[in-house]
C-alpha cells in the first residue's frame, strides 16, 4: 500500500526528505509486520501523493527466472516497478519524456536526480512543471494483461506554474 504526501505544502518549512511518506510499503500478510518500505518522492514539493493503484503481476525476468512483480505509475511522473518480495527496485520510468521535475531515478539508490528549475521553493518561480499537482497518474484504476503482458493505464497530461 502506499502512504500520501508530506505537509504543509511550502517545502522550506518541511526540511529533510520526509521519511515514511510517498512510500510504498509491502507487509507480510500474517503479522502485518513491515517487510519493505520505498519512497518514491523524497520530500515530496508537488503534491504527488502516490497512494493510488498498486498493480501485482507475475512475469519472467531477463534470465527467465519468474518474479513476483508490483508495478505503480505514480503520480509524479515515474512508472515504478518493484519486485514485491523484497522490495527491490526493478525499474523506474518517465511515463513520457514531459516529465521534467526529475531527470531520472537512480537504479542503485532508487533516489530520482531532480532539476532544481522545476522545483518549488520559495525564491523560485518555476514555469511549466510537468507533471503538475493533478499527477500525470492521478486516482484511476489500471489493469494488467498477463496474457499480452501490457498494464493499461490512465494518463493525465496537466503541467502546471
Amino acid at each position: 500500500f502506499g502512504t500520501g504526501n508530506p505537509a504543509p505544502w511550502n517545502e522550506t518549512m518541511r526540511p529533510g526528505d520526509n521519511k515514511w511518506t510517498m512510500t510504498i510499503f509491502g507487509r507480510d500478510a500474517d503479522t502485518g509486520e513491515a517487510k519493505f518500505g520505498y519512497q518514491k518522492t523524497p520530500h515530496d514539493e508537488w503534491d504527488y501523493a502516490g497512494v493510488n493503484v498498486m498493480m501485482l503481476s507475475n512475469q519472467k525476468d531477463k534470465d527467465g527466472k519468474d518474479r513476483k512483480l508490483l508495478t505503480h505509475p505514480d503520480r509524479n511522473g515515474i512508472v515504478y516497478t518493484l519486485d514485491r518480495t523484497d522490495g527491490s527496485l526493478v525499474s523506474a520510468n518517465k511515463i513520457d519524456d514531459t516529465v521534467n521535475v526529475f531527470k531520472s531515478v537512480d537504479l542503485k539508490t532508487g533516489q530520482p536526480v531532480r532539476d532544481p528549475e522545476y522545483g518549488t521553493r520559495m525564491d523560485h518561480l518555476a514555469k511549466d512543471i510537468c507533471p503538475s499537482a493533478m499527477g500525470y497518474h492521478n486516482q484511476g484504476h489500471d489493469s494488467y494483461d498477463p496474457e499480452r503482458k501490457l498494464f493499461f493505464m490512465g494518463i493525465n497530461h496537466i503541467c502546471m506554474d
